[in-house]
């Protein structure tokens, strides 16, 4: 059952993404409208939009959400091999996705003040306004 769901959560998010479905929206919503003087703008008109949107957005929340945290664990899995990987690099940044939002801001703060410290006198800030330039 989970690698059913995954699969269809990954398609079905690929394809909601595209610009094809947006126009595919856009087409049922104009369809939608054009009916309404067919049924006199009635309550039950309203209600089919209403009720296939909510739907739709219900269904689409929980597969796009599914989408994003497989995405994001694995871009982290990737991170702590690459971090494992070099020999110069800290092992124990290895698995601070765990952390609270509040101890991951410290260690942030901690590192920006590093790069300060060591980048040659130059502020980060100024490195990024450099690499700016370059393009």
């Amino acid at each position: 059952m989970e690698r059913f769901f995954t699969s269809f959560a990954s398609v079905m998010a690929s394809k909601a993404g595209q610009p094809s479905a947006f126009a595919l929206s856009v087409a049922l919503i104009l369809l939608w409208i054009g009916t309404g003087p067919l049924f006199g703008w009635s309550d039950t008109w309203q209600l089919v939009v209403n009720t296939a949107t909510t739907i739709i957005t219900f269904i689409m929340v929980f597969l796009i959400q599914n989408s994003q945290n497989r995405d994001a664990a694995a871009l982290q899995a990737k991170l702590d091999e690459v971090i494992r990987a070099l020999g110069h690099a800290r092992n124990e940044f290895i698995g601070i996705e765990h952390l609270t939002d509040t101890e991951i801001e410290r260690i942030r703060t901690r590192l920006e003040g590093e790069v300060e410290r060591t980048g040659n006198g130059r502020k980060s800030s100024q490195a990024v306004t450099r690499l700016l330039r370059r393009r």
